[in-house]
């Protein structure tokens, strides 16, 4: 019998992972079952619970794909030679996320919207969701540590609570972009940095 390569087997999840993404996205999250990954990657029911043995199981993985790529960018942003203030952080955050968004048969701030609705009356996602996004606000709060150790951000404020503040701006551009449909990275963020008297914003 051939053996099945690393390869292989990351080229198969990720199809699967592809399949249930596309599935949220036409019926929602609550309506999606297990059956509909199943039919629309093609593959038995054997192959696909073989990588996941639930919903949940899928989601988890939807979630780590997308923040893989966040954790990404925030290692470039704190290995980054010049000051970086974290509104120049949430703003390279939310055209990672716009970039995400705008690929096609790829909208991931839909599938975010439906699964965090889900979270609430869903252990298993919310207990998944914690973690993920956990993850996603202490990269927020490095961010800034590093502006205080560069004096951009007070030394005596908070930085976990700066990380708060910046993480509840991100679910907040998105519902905007996805209800509203008028809104940028660059104008959001600038409207951020004009309410708390902050340097302009630059590129990252």
């Amino acid at each position: 019998m051939p053996k099945v390569t690393e390869e292989h087997r990351a080229n198969r999840r990720r199809e699967i992972v592809l399949a249930a993404r596309k599935c949220v996205m036409d019926q929602g999250f609550h309506k999606t079952t297990m059956a509909d990954v199943i039919r629309e990657s093609g593959l038995s029911a054997g192959a696909v619970y073989g990588y996941f043995k639930s919903k949940e199981e899928i989601v988890s993985a939807i979630a780590d794909d997308a923040l893989s790529t966040i954790d990404q960018l925030f290692e470039g942003i704190l290995n980054s030679p010049d000051p970086v203030t974290p509104v120049d952080a949430l703003r390279a955050v939310l055209e990672h996320v716009l970039r995400i968004a705008e690929m096609p048969d790829n909208d991931l701030t839909r599938v975010a919207i439906q699964a965090w609705a889900e979270a609430l009356h869903n252990d298993a996602i919310m207990v998944t969701a914690s973690s993920k996004y956990r993850m996603l606000r202490s990269n927020f709060e490095a961010v800034a540590r590093r502006a205080q150790a560069d004096g951009t951000v007070d030394p005596e404020a908070d930085p976990k609570l700066i990380a708060q503040a910046l993480f509840g701006m991100v679910p907040g551009f998105v519902l905007q972009r996805l209800l509203l449909g008028d809104v940028t990275p660059q104008g959001y963020t600038t409207g951020l940095a004009a309410l708390l008297n902050a340097p302009a914003v630059k590129p990252v």
